[in-house]
């Protein structure tokens, strides 16, 4: 593969990379540009719903000119073959196909990598998030705003078990970590340049795109809106790998989780102490006691599961260490399909 077929984040030094195109290219008539970035994993079922809702929702935005940036993050499916077809007929669609399955965050950074746009939109094909909102995200964006969130005010679509733990992962997250997240609030935000530039020169590997957006700051607005059902198919992330995001995503931004076995250890050193001397002054006071065995397999086993915990949370961080130090490119391009101007490998 040669090496222009690497994204910036790809080239394992994202802030001396090339960009993967001009961004100050010439827009039409100097209207402002807006890249819809898409990331795809197996979406054939959803595929004809995203196109018919989110294209006349763009064209009906007054003062700007669109683009659909679809990554293929190594879908299985036809979801590959259906983007390359759609783009064949419409020149505002460009398909980037991954070389294998890398990972929404991956997918992610690799559309906004690939992006032309003065504002760029992370959305989800799904279409849990309206395109609707996207014309009231550019809006706000013409207030002066760099940054505008979309906060989801209502979550009914969501199960009982994933509203309840993902407010548990904002409140969690927000009190440990530096870098706080609104809550409720995913990839679906609008972003200008400017911010997707600032993005571009983060160099970690292991990327949280949440806690990265906000990491970056800029002058941010929030808009509410009402999350609905998916339009077809099924999610992609099951309860463990929301697990494993969770983790990524305290892991990212704070080192509370090791420094919180320091506490931990002084804690059980100082009843260890104080047990100590209560022990003494009852042997001295009331004689020689039998030792009870099932008290001390208690302690044991006790001691032993702390210090496992310990070493688990410590392995969490060597590892991301052991990652981030192979300097391993975030994803991998095989192609870029557009109308026209297909380029293969």
């Amino acid at each position: 593969m040669d090496a222009d077929e690497l994204g910036p984040h790809a080239s394992g030094n994202s802030s001396n990379a090339a960009p993967a195109a001009d961004a100050s290219a010439p827009k039409a008539r100097n209207a402002a540009l807006l890249s819809l970035v898409v990331p795809f994993y197996n979406e054939e079922a959803v595929m004809d719903h995203f196109f018919a809702a989110t294209i006349p929702v763009l064209e009906a935005i007054d003062g700007i000119t669109f683009e659909i940036v679809c990554v293929n993050d190594g879908s299985r499916d036809d979801t590959l073959a259906m983007l390359q077809a759609r783009a064949d007929l419409d020149r505002r669609i460009r398909v980037i196909d991954l070389t294998r399955n890398f990972g929404k965050e991956a997918a992610l950074s690799a559309g906004l990598d690939e992006a032309l746009g003065d504002v760029l939109v992370p959305f989800d094909a799904d279409l849990q998030d309206p395109p609707r909102v996207i014309a009231q995200l550019v809006d706000k964006w013409r207030e002066g705003y760099d940054v505008v969130l979309a906060r989801r005010s209502n979550r009914d679509s969501d199960s009982y078990l994933k509203r309840r733990t993902a407010s548990m992962f904002y409140r969690m997250h927000n009190a440990v970590c530096d870098t706080r997240i609104p809550e409720n609030v995913g990839d679906f935000r609008l972003i200008t340049r400017d911010v997707a530039n600032a993005l571009r020169k983060l160099p970690e590997t292991r990327r949280f795109m949440k806690g990265l957006f906000a990491w970056v700051g800029y002058k941010t607005a929030v808009i509410d809106y009402v999350r609905e059902p998916r339009a077809a198919g099924e999610s992609k992330f099951s309860g463990w790998k929301l697990w494993n995001f969770a983790l990524e995503g305290f892991t990212s931004f704070s080192t509370l989780p090791l420094r919180v076995w320091t506490y931990v250890g002084c804690a059980v050193a100082a009843f260890a102490f104080m047990y100590a001397a209560f022990l003494v002054t009852r042997t001295l006071i009331l004689g020689v006691a039998v030792p009870g065995y099932a008290s001390m397999l208690t302690v044991v086993l006790m001691l032993g599961g702390v210090q496992l915990i310990g070493i688990g949370v410590l392995g969490e961080y060597i590892g991301r260490i052991y990652v981030e130090s192979k300097k391993r490119p975030v994803y991998l391009i095989r192609d870029r399909y557009q109308a026209n101007s297909a380029s293969n490998v």
